[in-house]
């Protein structure tokens, strides 16, 4: 299964649990790429873990990505694909690069401490490889199972006389990058009970759908030494990497899929933007300023991976609110029209220009539709502000009304009473929104209408 066009990027999370914005900046920064040089951008979920991984986290993740904007090209699932595994691992082991281990968990963990004691690096000794054909059949006679290991090339001559081994590669957002592999344990690719871990179906799945780049958190700088290793072992063309910056909480910590830290879900519940989620953070942790973009194919115009810090980024969650503001109100109402009639609140362009101003959330948009349509709580008329409403009742221009008739009715108001500033706002704004605060006046009085005014007035 080869996937054509370039560059062809893809997005791997495993659905153990909902994706937080850490996740979704990987996503984005892959859907950028791939729509700003026209290539395919494939969801490739990472489910070899049975037990964990489950249907609706995998949906979860479709939905979250569509909430964005994004559209994968393809969707696969490593779950429909162990065919594919069985047969690079059984390559592997003809090619004596897969051996088998017996060592416990609780053996590993002892030999790595005793080693650290020492001061040394705790790396495999490769032990296993000792093990002849009968010391193997009388371990598994006992009942033990092997898990397998993949043999880094990392030696001249025998296996247990490691030597610095190179691999380079160049990252395109953090420059020239060098994994040594001695320094490495020789990583397991597959467990006692026969699954796979992450790396092996990773690297046949690169190979077998043609990635041309691995945009991925940094976290994985050090696993791509020993994969680069595993996809030169298959004949499979190593693709471009790129790791980018990772993003952290206010505290510093690093954001888990099991915690639900900032979940693209409980975002979206809260009611913010998905431009404003995917601003923050695609933006935050480069040298760009972090602006509210008001599509995806504006912020390819801006993505550019040159622009990515090496070093994790601190963000505020406040910041999203900061951003979703910003881009309610500069939404046109063309662009807030359809909405606003699923929510049965299209008043027309004046009632919206009106009244974006004042939303923190789009759904803010229903109490002020209430209140134009007198489905309001009347605010008590203060004594003092009595008699100054019924002047204003007397006073209210006749129709027909201009875009000028607040200055018109307020400068009648000021010469008739004296009165000014708060005083004389403050009691016109709750007898007619029942509110000490929202969209200018000027603005709500010609979408009221004299009939409506009029009835609100004392």
């Amino acid at each position: 299964m080869t996937i054509s066009a370039s560059p062809t990027v893809r997005f791997a999370p495993s659905p153990t649990g909902r994706i937080h914005i850490g996740n979704i900046r990987t996503a984005l920064f892959n859907w950028l790429m791939a729509k700003r040089d026209g290539g395919q951008f494939v969801l490739r979920l990472d489910d070899t873990d049975q037990e964990r991984s489950t249907q609706e986290f995998a949906d979860g993740i479709v939905e979250d990505l569509h909430w964005l904007g994004i559209q994968p090209d393809v969707i696969v699932k490593q779950s429909d694909r162990f065919e594919l595994y069985d047969a690079a691992a059984a390559k592997l082991r003809n090619q004596g690069l897969l051996y088998p281990c017996y060592e416990t968990p609780d053996e590993i963990d002892r030999r790595r401490k005793r080693l650290m004691a020492r001061g040394l690096p705790p790396v495999y000794d490769r032990s296993a490889l000792k093990l002849s054909p009968e010391d193997r059949a009388r371990l598994e006679a006992e009942g033990k199972k092997p898990h397998w290991r993949f043999l880094l090339p990392n030696f001249a001559e025998t296996p247990f006389e490691t030597r610095r081994t190179e691999i380079r590669f160049q990252d395109i957002m953090r420059g020239e990058q060098t994994v040594d592999l001695a320094s490495m344990s020789d990583p397991v690719l597959i467990r006692e009970d026969g699954t796979y871990l992450y790396t092996l179906p990773s690297v046949v799945d690169d190979i077998d759908m043609g990635m041309t780049h691995v945009i991925r958190g940094g976290d994985h700088i050090t696993n791509s030494g020993a994969q680069i290793a595993l996809f030169r072992a298959l004949g499979g063309a190593e693709p471009t990497f790129g790791h980018h910056n990772l993003l952290q909480d206010a505290t510093g910590a690093g954001l888990s899929k099991r915690s639900g830290a900032l979940s693209i879900a409980s975002l979206r519940d809260h009611g913010y933007e998905p431009m404003a989620v995917a601003s923050l953070a695609t933006l935050t942790g480069t040298s760009l300023p972090v602006e509210a973009c008001g599509s995806l194919e504006d912020l390819a115009q801006l993505f550019d991976p040159n622009t990515i810090s090496k070093s994790d980024s601190k963000f505020d969650p406040a910041d999203i609110g900061v951003l979703n503001e910003k881009l309610l109100h500069q939404m046109p109402y063309g662009v807030a029209q359809p909405r606003l009639a699923q929510l049965d609140c299209d008043l027309g362009e004046a009632f919206w220009n009106a009244i974006r101003p004042n939303l923190n959330l789009f759904s803010e948009v229903a109490p002020w539709a209430a209140m134009v349509r007198g489905k309001f709580e009347a605010a008590p008329v203060a004594d003092e502000d009595l008699e100054f409403l019924q002047t204003a009742k007397k006073l209210l221009p006749a129709q027909p009304w201009a875009d000028d008739v607040w200055s018109i009715w307020t400068g009648k108001l000021k010469q008739e009473t004296g009165r000014k500033g708060r005083g004389l706002f403050m009691p016109l704004r709750l007898a007619l929104t029942g509110q000490t605060h929202g969209p200018e006046l000027a603005d709500l009085l010609p979408i009221l209408g004299w009939e409506e005014t009029i009835r609100r007035l004392p």
